[in-house]
């Protein structure tokens, strides 16, 4: 696992716990944990979310991801099977080309 990543889980781990994120509380996790990190990407990671609380920003995350993905599926939906059909055709009608060359992929 990369150091991000590790640094990253150890920022959830803390989060979840309600323990401050700093440096030497990410370390301490990722060292817990067997990941071998630099202090550079705890340093990065305690600055980035200094003054910041990572469930509200995970919440808001997790709120917003549904309800923009909500409105494109909503309209593919109202679109109908008329789209997916005539596409099933086109790629049917392709596949029949490619045979009437006369050669095949192991001729």
């Amino acid at each position: 696992m990369s150091a991000e990543a590790s640094v990253s889980y150890a920022a959830l781990i803390l989060a979840d716990a309600g323990v401050d994120i700093t440096a030497d509380n990410l370390l301490t996790v990722t060292k817990a944990a067997g990941a071998d990190v630099d202090n550079v990407w705890a340093d990065i990671f305690a600055k980035a979310l200094e003054g910041k609380d990572l469930k509200e920003i995970l919440a808001a995350f997790s709120t917003a991801g549904p309800a923009a993905g909500a409105a494109p599926a909503a309209g593919a939906a109202a679109a109908g099977g008329d789209a997916a059909a005539a596409e099933e055709k086109e790629e049917e009608a392709a596949e029949e080309s490619d045979d009437d060359m006369g050669f095949g992929l192991f001729d």
